[in-house]
């Protein structure tokens, strides 16, 4: 144990944020169980497990308890067995409607003035000694 003030509040801190980042991962792993367990017995019937999954990991990214990268392959992972045992891939279940996408408007810039050129100012004559 730290005599100094400052050094016995940062392994307070320390404690804090460690529960608090081993809650979050144990949730995320939990997810990630779950999607695998309903992998493993069969064909997923819906993709809520996955949804649930997905927004755990963002959730941990946003808390800063898990690096953006790190997630990104972690739910690229999740996804891929997923669509490999799902009759639809992920992503697929809702479309719409084919041909309803709507073009995005082109911005119109201002148009630039012109500004005349200059006309160069005519040189005088230099006197001769």
């Amino acid at each position: 144990m730290p005599i100094i003030k400052s050094a016995q509040k940062r392994m307070r801190q320390e404690k804090k944020r460690r529960a608090y980042n081993m809650e979050t991962k144990t949730g995320v792993k939990k997810n990630f169980r779950a999607v695998r367990d309903e992998l493993a017995a069969g064909t997923p019937k819906n993709n809520t497990a996955l949804i649930a999954a997905i927004a755990e990991v963002d959730k941990a990214v946003k808390r800063g308890v898990i690096h953006k990268r790190t997630a990104a392959r972690k739910k690229s992972r999740l996804t891929k067995a997923y669509n490999a045992a799902a009759s639809k891939p992920f992503g697929t279940e809702n479309p719409g409607k084919p041909g309803t996408k709507k073009a995005k408007p082109v911005a119109k810039k201002p148009v630039a003035k012109k500004t005349p050129a200059k006309k160069a100012a005519p040189k005088k004559p230099t006197a001769k000694k």
